[in-house]
């Protein structure tokens, strides 16, 4: 069970390859979820960045995570999942 503020494992597993980005070298990233859960909490919660709890890992990852979301429009797209995922149920019991 998700923690208050925190996404149910149902709309993550909508969302979870929007935020997803591969990478091939460097240090290994940060889970996205544990970050986006972050993000939710701050915007939920009303607090600052840097009142976020600790088990979301440092501030400025998850504020530069945002950055990186935002740039790839990966908020624009977020709401528009269960609708799709909605529609292709529907289609799916029609045929």
């Amino acid at each position: 069970m998700a923690k208050r503020y925190e996404l149910p494992d149902l709309v993550w597993d909508l969302v979870a390859d929007i935020c997803y980005e591969s990478r091939r070298s460097g240090r290994p990233r940060t889970d996205d979820r544990l970050m986006l859960n972050g993000v939710l909490w701050v915007l939920c919660s009303g607090a600052a960045w840097r009142d976020m709890p600790e088990r979301f890992g440092p501030m400025s990852t998850v504020y530069q995570r945002v950055g990186d979301w935002r740039n790839r429009g990966a908020f624009d797209q977020m709401p528009k999942r269960p609708h799709i995922k909605l529609n292709e149920g529907c289609q799916s019991l029609s045929s």
